[in-house]
């Protein structure tokens, strides 16, 4: 298997699904709109930072979901895919997973979103395979709880080796991957595959990306004016 990772958010999406779900939430009255948008936001500022504690974040992530049935949520949530995702997915993304596709590469995207909120994305931009943040689903509704290990930082090295281990796969698969990504969060797992590409990279990311040679892409840019540039660091 030739595999190429993709994170999700600010890489193929020029934007944040997460955040933008919490604020999507607030403006339907799903939650508490001052409160819960002061938090999201806080914990948007510390997952830029690099300092989140996931666990946190998910506890308060879950809580919307666990107070409201599954139908009003997919409701809300098919909304939000055409209001909200769909206008952020970048112009170069589709370029991006069509190369790959051509070459014969499988493509997971791998990101750290609860998986309620990126399956049906990826499924918009015709990714089958994903690994996201699990929240638990027990007799038709959602726990509040954790269904596996946050795939956050180290967690989707974690996650990703589950994952190839769930196929028969040797962790060789993950040495010799491809991986897009724009955090800084992610560079655990940029550093453990053979082609780490920062793609329109926080700060922190870009800087570590110039020291180590990587290349750095943008997928933002006008897809006829030739989306996906290399900013190769010399």
């Amino acid at each position: 298997m030739r595999l190429a990772l993709f994170d999700l958010d600010n890489t193929l999406l020029a934007g944040d699904s997460d955040h933008a779900w919490g604020r999507f939430l607030a403006e339907v009255g799903a939650v508490d709109a001052d409160t819960y948008t002061r938090a999201n936001d806080d914990f948007y500022a510390q997952y830029l930072a690099g300092t989140l504690d996931i666990y946190e974040f998910c506890r308060f992530v879950f809580q919307p979901l666990v107070a409201h049935p599954l139908p009003r949520l997919e409701r809300w949530r098919e909304e939000f895919l055409g209001e909200r995702i769909q206008p952020m997915i970048a112009p170069g993304a589709a370029d991006l997973l069509a190369r790959h596709r051509a070459a014969g590469d499988t493509l997971l995207i791998i990101t750290a979103t609860n998986s309620f909120v990126t399956r049906p994305i990826a499924d918009m931009l015709g990714v089958e395979n994903l690994i996201a943040t699990e929240p638990e689903f027990l007799d038709g509704r959602y726990t509040g709880e954790l269904a596996a290990t946050p795939c956050f930082q180290e967690g989707k090295i974690e996650r990703l080796k589950g994952w190839l281990r769930d196929r028969g796969e040797s962790e060789q698969t993950m040495a010799k991957a491809c991986f897009y990504s724009d955090s800084r969060n992610d560079i655990p797992l940029l550093e453990a595959v053979g082609e780490p590409v920062a793609v329109d990279a926080d700060p922190a990311l870009a800087a570590h990306a110039r020291e180590r040679g990587w290349p750095h892409i943008s997928l933002r840019e006008d897809a006829a004016a030739g989306a996906t540039r290399d900013r190769r660091a010399g």
